[in-house]
């Protein structure tokens, strides 16, 4: 007898289903498992024939083959355990289920039949919605109870978790009922979020911190130069408690990576947050942009609808920098294999620090830089001018006085910036409604034409600035973007100079010292 079993597997971060075929033969006792898979999944066979026994079934004697089809996909992870087992016991006649084809079954097995975790629950759920319309089959997903939440946030697909394989094989027996599980968004998705950081912790600092306010108003990439001790660490690392908070679908499109990667946290199947990804410098260009054998996310798709801050900028390898750049035009990051091409999402704002030498003194107004101008031109050019003409924002951080750290002078809530921020980020979303688009710094030439016109004492300011800085097209685009986000948080629907004239100031940096 031949028995078939729908499952999943994970390329990239989606899933594709896979029909796992169990034949049982009279002869020699063995298991094979065919169909291109890894290490981990041909060990299932022993996972399962243990499960099957200790939940006293019978393990069939004889030549039994699981093929995983189809066979010229690689299979890799312990997804495929609760089928195989479901598989095992529908061949050999000890279970009859009810409509077993109309159910997704994914689940690793312990040796005592418990179900345990998997990864990348969200992605599964959305390829099995996608399966069932498309065949027009009222499906449902079975899965371990842990992963259940995670999958029922879609609300498209009826979703089942379970704790054993003895309730499963009751459940698809007809002799247990189990109510479908629903998505409690208001317990697990809570964007009333507190911070053990906030930026009333920064003492001084108004131009950075003005600076900041817009890069998360607009989504801008920023850089932040200065000496040792500035404060460039302590301001980035506040920078995801003004950000505006998750919407349900940006969570639910940031969990789906994070859970293929298993970094969801327990309990937690919907990430709140906004993530914030600080990768040390020595990171590898796939840790960073993503790849191996078997394309998996890096950091930059980690930092989706997040931030990606790296610090000492100038320390990270040369390639891994220059690998940026596509990502932080498109939003996506293609990896390509010999077997596969993969587009993973990464559209992320980068927020990046360094300092202005090697030694680090070159712009502090009181110690003094012994680095030698060669060496000084070295360490900047680490930094290339396209990586750096990508950056939105770039802003020099200079050492806090006295009087500013030990002052009593109340500074301002990270509550209090983010209220701005969001109704600024309101503003844009409602101008680029149905457009795909949700923040300034996303603006396409068209847009820039229709959303950034510019009066003719603004268009003098700004042709000056382009002569005299020698900015390039992009550097340009990139003021007209900045000068929306500043203009949107004023709450006004023009551009007027002294929105230009900011922006621009926010570009100068770099031409003093990297040119």
């Amino acid at each position: 007898m031949l028995s078939k079993i729908l499952s999943f597997t994970i390329v990239g971060i989606e899933a594709v289903p896979v029909e796992i075929e169990v034949d049982i033969k009279r002869g020699l006792p063995a298991v094979v498992v065919v169909g291109l898979a890894n290490i981990a999944t041909k060990e299932s066979k022993d996972r399962v024939s243990a499960a099957v026994r200790n939940c006293d079934f019978k393990f069939p004697i004889g030549r039994i083959t699981f093929n995983l089809a189809p066979a010229s996909l690689k299979k890799e992870g312990v997804f495929f355990d609760l089928p195989m087992a479901i598989g095992v016991l529908i061949c050999s006649k000890q279970i009859q289920p009810q409509n077993s084809n109309n159910y997704f079954l994914i689940g690793e097995l312990s040796l005592d039949g418990r179900l345990r975790p998997i990864k990348g629950g969200l992605s599964i759920s959305l390829a099995a919605y996608k399966y069932f319309k498309k065949r027009n089959i009222d499906g449902a997903l079975i899965l371990p109870s842990e992963n259940a939440q995670e999958a029922a946030s879609l609300k498209n697909i009826k979703v089942y978790g379970f704790s054993h394989l003895k309730e499963v094989i009751a459940f698809l027996e007809g002799r247990l009922e189990v109510e479908e599980v629903k998505f409690k968004a208001k317990k697990y998705f809570n964007q009333n979020i507190s911070y053990d950081v906030d930026f009333e912790d920064v003492k001084g600092q108004s131009f950075a911190k003005r600076a900041l306010e817009i890069a998360a108003a607009g989504s801008h990439n920023t850089l932040l130069i200065g000496p040792p001790g500035s404060g460039k660490s302590m301001l980035a690392k506040r920078l995801p408690t003004i950000l505006p908070e998750l919407t349900l679908a940006e969570a639910v499109e940031t969990t789906k990576i994070h859970s293929i990667m298993g970094l969801l946290e327990k309990g937690k199947p919907l990430i709140e947050r906004r993530p914030f990804r600080n990768p040390h410098h020595n990171t590898s260009s796939a840790g960073l942009i993503g790849g191996r054998s078997n394309p998996k996310p890096g950091e930059i798709s980690l930092a989706h609808n997040g931030v990606l801050f790296l610090d000492e900028l100038p320390e990270f390898n040369r390639s891994c920098l220059e690998s940026l750049r596509q990502p932080l035009e498109s939003g996506f990051v293609h990896i390509s294999r010999s077997n596969a091409s993969l587009k993973f999402p990464s559209k992320f704002m980068l927020m990046a620090a360094m300092n202005p030498c090697p030694c680090g003194y070159f712009t502090d107004p009181k110690r003094v830089c012994r680095c030698q101008p060669y060496q000084i031109q070295k360490y900047l050019s680490k930094i290339s001018g396209p990586l750096l003409d990508r950056i939105d924002i770039h802003i020099e951080i200079l050492p806090v006085k006295y009087q500013q750290m030990r002052g009593k002078t109340k500074e301002e809530t990270s509550s209090e910036i983010r209220k701005r921020v969001n109704k600024a980020r309101k503003i844009q979303l409602e101008r680029f409604k149905k457009q795909g688009i949700f923040a300034n710094s996303q603006m396409k030439p068209k847009h820039l034409k229709k959303y950034c016109e510019l009066d003719e004492e603004s268009n003098k300011l700004l042709k000056a600035a382009f002569e005299e800085l020698a900015i390039s097209a992009r550097g340009l685009d990139k003021i007209l973007k900045v000068s929306r986000t500043i203009a949107d948080l004023e709450e006004t629907e023009n551009i007027a100079s002294h929105h230009l004239a900011e922006a621009i100031n926010y570009r100068m940096l770099d031409r003093q010292l990297f040119i």
